[in-house]
């Protein structure tokens, strides 16, 4: 393995490109478009499309027509579900104009991930892959709470990134709020590179801080294709001079080379700020910030010249590392065409043309239809029969992929999210992407005996695309149960099973799994006798039922002396025994927490068998049972609610509203962790309500802590919904 990692990096000091591709590495930019919903994330993304060539008329959201929105169910919602890849060119002119149609200087893989936070699995894996990102902010709006998240996400995984404030054209758009909201609720080292010139109605251009020259667009062109670089006018001259003098001030604080030249108090020109404002970008010291109107197609060409100058290519960002499997040895993957073939698949999807499609980055190597490529994990070799590079919902077949891109193979069995696809004589293991656990659930049935069939090859294929996305049996209800970020997600789900996979499904919640116990010591006595001609049955058993201690479980001891019982069927009367306990006496649902003890009974030398003796042993129970005081228990959850200062008290009084009890108020910082016991009844549609009362800033997780008596007044609603289905307790 050392002697692999050494050619690696012998490779890497060649030139990493090979001669066979059509854009170096350095001229290739792999970015996200991420943001908060309704940002304006796929409307951005819609028109860098169109400015880059690649596409020839723009669609909107509104009417369902985008690329990058391609599902049907997202045309419908006009949001973003799943994200999408494709791939566009951008060269620069010298003039400070924008062209993309000749020369082409730079290829541009951008993903556009879903905003909403039932999908943050998709922006999280999408992150994993990334070189770097454009976060758009809402002019109006400034930084929102799922802002937040994909923030934070993207320093996870140490995305370098520039910032779009968008809709400056919208009432109540202010770029210098948005700024100081990235500041101060990002934490983020962010200047502007470009100014807005007017707001609101009067959003007319861009002012491009490092060159100092303003860009105004034509209000007679609907497609925002016609501008003018001219000088800045006058009234906004000093406040761009500030802008610059700030600017410059930021990077010299970071960046040797700047500060030497403020130092001698030399002039600063564009060629020599843009290369340190890059350099502190691809450190992740720096956010550049620019601001425009998407949807009213201005600011859009800068911000991908910005894309350009500012985003790190492959080469820029430090080597992935992996670990050798079964070991803590660490091996680099240097960004090289040269080296050894090494990739991460990070998303799976089931195309309905041409099946199982596997999304995967490129880190370093080639590779090529027919060859074949290793996973550590299972150990298998696979051979690839077809390699694609992906334009949203096209599918284009290639012959090669090299470092650096992203793809998609077809026909790859035994793979989930999160694999390393390798040389087998490069045996190592990349880091996958981390998803959160699910956090609401619902029990699904299919509307017909046809649609059983088809349900869980269904569920088991949406499971293998979205990490998020559980589906089991509840074996104490026999339930059917899917696990998701959310109600949308679910909901979703529900959508794709019928579309995708004609399967019709109704949903409810799911049925709680309660518990009962008793309260007091008490015998029961059970008699099992028939007799009707020739040999009858007879068994005979007496028991005691105590409770035992909480969490203890059942215990069952075997108390018979003198031969009571002959020791041939004892494990018959436990075995009834047992077999009462898990039917229960109150509702049917399973006893815990007592201690069964076999006192006594009689048999019949003729008549007695096992079976008379079993059901001995379940009459005993049921009768020390009934005498014993039985009780209902219902489970509780152990609950942390993380919420910004400002939502405590909501949030405090929605728990104490749901029969919960607070057993702890952490402060950190500016955030308030609050720790509570809830019963699982009570929790349900809680994902939704944190939502609501939080403004979607509030987070939570939850697990099973322990069972505790159902309060009185809400054993009788139990006990009447448990006698009406009895099905639902098998």
């Amino acid at each position: 393995m050392q002697a692999v990692a050494e050619k690696n990096k012998t490779a890497a000091a060649a030139s990493p490109n090979s001669p066979n591709r059509t854009y170096p590495m350095e001229r290739t930019r792999n970015i996200g478009i991420a943001a908060h919903i309704d940002a304006g994330k796929t409307t951005t993304t819609e028109r860098i499309l169109f400015y880059t060539g690649l596409i020839h008329k723009m669609g909107d959201v509104d009417d369902g027509n985008t690329v990058t929105d391609w599902m049907e169910q997202e045309r419908e919602r006009g949001i973003t579900i799943t994200s999408a890849a494709t791939t566009c060119y951008w060269t620069q002119k010298p003039d400070g104009t924008f062209k993309s149609y000749e020369s082409v200087a730079h290829r541009i893989n951008i993903i556009d991930t879903p905003g909403h936070v039932d999908f943050t699995a998709e922006v999280e894996r999408s992150m994993r892959v990334l070189d770097g990102a454009v976060a758009v902010f809402c002019g109006v709006a400034g930084v929102q709470p799922q802002s937040e998240t994909v923030w934070r996400q993207a320093t996870k995984y140490k995305v370098p990134r520039i910032a779009f404030v968008n809709k400056m054209d919208r009432t109540g758009a202010n770029f210098d709020n948005a700024l100081n909201d990235m500041r101060k609720k990002l934490g983020a080292y962010a200047y502007p590179i470009f100014l807005p010139i007017g707001k609101e109605d009067n959003f007319r251009g861009v002012i491009d801080v490092v060159n100092q020259k303003a860009i105004i667009y034509d209000e007679t062109d609907e497609v925002g294709l016609k501008y003018s670089v001219l000088e800045i006018p006058a009234e906004l001259k000093d406040a761009a001079q500030a802008a610059l003098a700030e600017l410059i001030d930021a990077v010299s604080n970071k960046d040797d080379q700047i500060a030497t030249m403020v130092i001698e108090n030399r002039p600063i020109t564009p060629q020599e700020l843009k290369p340190a404002i890059r350099r502190l970008t691809c450190k992740i010291e720096l956010v550049p910030v620019l601001c425009g109107s998407a949807f009213k197609k201005r600011g859009v060409q800068p911000l991908v010249d910005a894309v350009v100058d500012y985003l790190p290519s492959p080469l820029d960002v430090p080597p992935a590392v992996g670990l050798v499997p079964d070991s803590t040895q660490q091996v680099e993957v240097p960004s090289d065409d040269n080296a050894k073939f090494c990739s991460l698949a990070f998303k799976l999807w089931t195309d309905p043309y041409v099946g199982k499609l596997v999304f995967f980055r490129v880190y370093s190597g080639q590779l090529k239809k027919g060859d074949t490529i290793y996973n550590p994990r299972t150990r298998r070799r696979e051979r690839v029969s077809r390699v694609l590079m992906i334009q949203a919902d096209k599918r284009i077949d290639v012959e090669t992929t090299y470092a650096g891109d992203i793809a998609a193979l077809v026909g790859i069995r035994n793979i989930t999210t999160g694999d390393t696809l390798c040389d087998e004589d490069f045996d190592i293991m990349l880091e996958p992407p981390t998803f959160p656990e699910p956090v609401i659930s619902m029990a699904v049935e299919p509307k017909t005996k046809a649609d059983r069939e088809k349900m869980s090859e269904g569920l088991q294929r949406l499971a293998e695309e979205d990490p998020t996305f559980r589906c089991f049996t509840n074996e104490e209800t026999g339930q059917l149960i899917i696990a998701g970020m959310g109600e949308l997600h679910l909901e979703i789900i529900r959508d794709r099973l019928f579309r995708e996979f004609k399967v019709g499904a109704n949903a409810g919640a799911p049925q709680i799994a309660y518990r009962e116990t008793v309260t007091k010591a008490a015998e029961g006595e059970g008699k099992f006798i028939r007799q009707s001609g020739g040999r009858g049955q007879y068994g005979h058993a007496m028991v005691t039922l105590a409770p035992n201690e909480r969490g203890k479980g059942v215990e069952i001891e075997n108390k018979i002396v003198g031969g009571a019982i002959p020791k041939e069927y004892i494990p018959a009367v436990i075995d009834g025994v047992e077999e009462a306990i898990k039917g229960g006496v109150l509702a049917g649902y399973p006893v815990v927490d007592v201690k069964v003890e076999v006192v006594d009974g009689t048999f019949h030398e003729v008549d007695s068998s096992e079976l008379a003796f079993k059901m001995a042993g379940i009459f005993a129970l049921k009768d020390a049972a009934k005498k014993a005081n039985p009780i209902l228990l219902e489970p509780i959850m152990k609950v942390e609610v993380t919420t910004p200062d400002e939502y405590q008290g909501d949030l405090l009084g929605d728990i104490n509203r749901r029969r919960g009890k607070i057993v702890n108020i952490e402060a950190k910082e500016t955030l308030t962790i609050l720790a509570a016991e809830v019963p699982l009844a009570e929790m349900f549609g809680y994902a939704t309500a944190i939502r609501s009362l939080s403004k979607g800033r509030a987070s939570y997780s939850m697990e099973p802590f322990r069972f505790e008596p159902v309060p009185t007044n809400i054993v009788t609603t139990i006990l009447d919904s448990a006698k009406s289905k009895p099905a639902a307790r098998a």
